[in-house]
């Protein structure tokens, strides 16, 4: 970081809403605070919004808290092209963000999507990115195995969700007809505590079905208020879905991109936090014990109890804790990593 985080909490002004300009278009940010950059990339079916509760208290310990809106949501740039979503295109909007902010460095954190994006970003510019937060997804380098092929072996006769995400038009269908009410059983069924329906669940979709046969009935996990799913709804009915799902569509041309990074790990100081009943912290456990050789420099590592997949927005206080605790821990001098 380009210079120390307070350990005092300060009056910060309201958060600002901003465009600037990318390679690829532009990116819709909200900004609150002042001080070093603190860039937080959201995953999919989200927004900027997802970041809401940790915007203040960010801004609030002496940071610029940053929460965009990734390429094909919200109000940022949805060019149409299927491979305009790869890695590398994230990278370099992310990498330009910092740029159009007036600032050289930046400390990342992302969750979901959001993590690999903060990872790749970190890896491939650290010039720029000088620690990295991952949430949910743990980091993995680039492996072996086309990632397609690997997810095709996942679920035995059922299909992997990432697979089932392939083919566009085909998760499109399924949702844009109700957004509403297909993101509320999205975010409902990856929440911690809620009991999968009867015969299965997610991530897995059974031949000839819809991934939203593994939702579960029953009312909003106490995250997320009815105002909160109005606000997300309202995005993606305006915006659709097949920018955020192109993002699934480009993980073979990733893996082809990120060859010359293959098993690389990642040099700057990192935090890792996951919630007990997600999906990822069970499926790439190998990635979590890994972490000595793929993180390096990993601060610290927290498996929350009891929670879900939305680890910011249900654990809000926990996750800020943490965040902020990792945040004063860093190196304070210019361009230190």
């Amino acid at each position: 970081m380009s210079q120390p985080v307070s350990s005092r909490s300060a009056a910060v002004e309201p958060a600002r809403h901003r465009l600037v300009d990318v390679p690829g278009g532009r990116i819709h940010l909200v900004e609150q605070g002042t001080g070093p950059m603190v860039l937080m990339v959201h995953g999919f079916p989200e927004s900027w919004y997802s970041w809401r509760h940790q915007l203040p208290v960010i801004a609030e310990a002496g940071c610029h808290a940053v929460a965009i809106d990734v390429r094909g949501y919200g109000r940022s740039s949805k060019p149409a092209e299927v491979d305009a979503y790869r890695m590398l295109a994230h990278v370099a909007d992310n990498v330009a963000v910092v740029k159009a902010l007036g600032a050289e460095t930046a400390v990342i954190v992302g969750h979901d999507w959001g993590s690999p994006i903060a990872a790749n970003s970190a890896l491939l510019r650290p010039d720029v990115f000088t620690a990295v937060g991952l949430l949910s997804v743990p980091y993995a380098p680039r492996g072996g195995q086309r990632p397609t092929e690997a997810f095709a072996q996942f679920g035995g006769p059922e299909e992997f969700y990432i697979s089932y995400f392939q083919e566009p038009g085909r998760a499109e269908a399924e949702i844009e007809p109700d957004v509403r009410s297909w993101i509320a059983g999205f975010y409902t069924a990856l929440s911690g505590g809620v009991k999968p329906p009867a015969g299965g669940g997610l991530p897995f979709v059974a031949e000839g079905g819809r991934l939203s046969d593994g939702f579960p009935d029953g009312p909003l996990p106490s995250w997320l208020t009815e105002a909160d799913l109005d606000f997300y709804a309202g995005e993606f009915e305006h915006t659709g879905l097949t920018g955020p799902l192109n993002r699934y569509r480009n993980v073979d041309r990733d893996w082809e991109d990120l060859a010359a990074w293959d098993g690389e790990p990642i040099g700057q100081p990192a935090l890792f936090i996951g919630g007990e009943h997600d999906g990822p912290t069970q499926w790439m456990a190998d990635a979590i014990k890994a972490f000595p050789t793929t993180l390096p420099r990993l601060v610290s590592s927290h498996i929350l109890e009891g929670c879900g997949h939305w680890v910011q927005q249900e654990r809000t206080k926990e996750v800020n804790a943490l965040l902020v605790d990792w945040l004063r821990s860093l190196p304070a001098g210019p361009g230190q990593r």
